[in-house]
Order: structure tokens, then sequence, then C-alpha cells
């Protein structure tokens, strides 16, 4: 959920400096429906329910859903932003699979949270001697705020990826009439 706080900031930061929330609607992001496809398989993996009788599939399922993420958002490289995002996925995609398809978490960081390591297949648990360390979930959000949860480095690169991405967007004129010219904002005061 750490993306969640991301997009807030990218709106308040957007909307502060002259930005326009109607210019998101111009983003044309190829494949999206793989994105969403991606993301629902994952908060469907890991609701108790399903992640108690997945079994042995869970880390096959999780890779899957991740490369269908990874996909589009190569495609949308060209995108202010997306780099960073592309950057903090492979190296969460890197993190999961060097791990058996777990991405492992510190026990302090699952601590800090209020929870404790999960007995059912999750996002994150605690691996013994995690491959890749330093790319697996090492933070937290402090446990006053709403979903606070642990985080990685990637997550880190994916959220300001979309910080970028929202308010470069948002500062943009809206694209020329034909025969016109667009005003394009300036991205510094």
């Amino acid at each position: 959920m750490f993306i969640l706080y991301a997009i807030a900031a990218g709106l308040a930061i957007g909307s502060l400096t002259g930005g326009r929330v109607a210019h998101l609607a111009q983003v044309r992001f190829r494949w999206a429906p793989l994105v969403v496809l991606g993301f629902l398989a994952q908060v469907i993996l890991f609701t108790d329910v399903v992640a108690a009788g997945v079994g042995g599939a869970g880390p096959l399922l999780y890779v899957a859903s991740t490369i269908a993420v990874g996909v589009a958002v190569l495609r949308n490289l060209d995108l202010p932003g997306i780099p960073l995002v592309a950057l903090g996925a492979a190296s969460n995609l890197a993190a999961i699979v060097s791990n058996g398809g777990y991405m492992p978490a510190a026990p302090s960081a699952i601590v800090s949270v209020g929870r404790s390591a999960p007995v059912i297949y999750s996002n994150s648990t605690v691996v013994a001697r995690p491959v890749l360390e330093p790319l697996t979930d090492q933070f937290a959000l402090p446990r006053w705020l709403p979903l606070a949860n642990v985080f990685s480095v990637g997550d880190v690169l994916i959220a300001l990826g979309v910080l970028v991405l929202i308010v470069v967007v948002m500062r943009r004129s809206a694209p020329a009439e034909p025969g016109g010219a667009g005003r394009q904002l300036p991205l510094s005061s």
C-alpha cells in the first residue's frame, strides 16, 4: 500500500505547483488491462482464504502476476517516471525470484508494523537467509499510518516513479488544438 501514499503525494504536489488533475486523463498507458489483471491476481492471491488453499502454486502465481505487470510497465517506458517504476519492479522481481517466489521481509520491519510472520502464503514473509537481502522488504511505514506495511528499495523506486508521472503529467498543458499550439507549463518557478 506504499504506492497509495505516492499517489496522494503526487496529486498534492501536482496541484500545489499549478497542475491540473484533469490532465491525468490524457495519459495513454498501453496494456493497462495487464496491470489491472496482475494486481487483481495479487490481491486475490494474498487474501487469507485463497492464500491458505493455494499451496505450492502461490510462488509461481506471484511471479507470473508480477511479470505481467512488468511487461506492461516496459511497454510504457516513454512516460515520465516509468523508468523508475521499471527499475523498482525489476528490483522486487529479482528479490522474489531469488527467494523462491517469496519477498523476504526483515523480522524487525514486520514487528514494527504490528504484525507477526505470516503462517500462510503472503506477499512478505520472513526468510532465514534471504538472497539479495538489500532488495527485500527492509523498511516499514510507521504503525500509526493507515495501511502501514513493510516495503523495499524497489517499492520506493516504484513510488517515486508514480509520483513523478503524476506531477509531470498534471503540470503539462492539454494537447494542442488542431492548427494551434498548447501552452507548456514550466516545470520550475
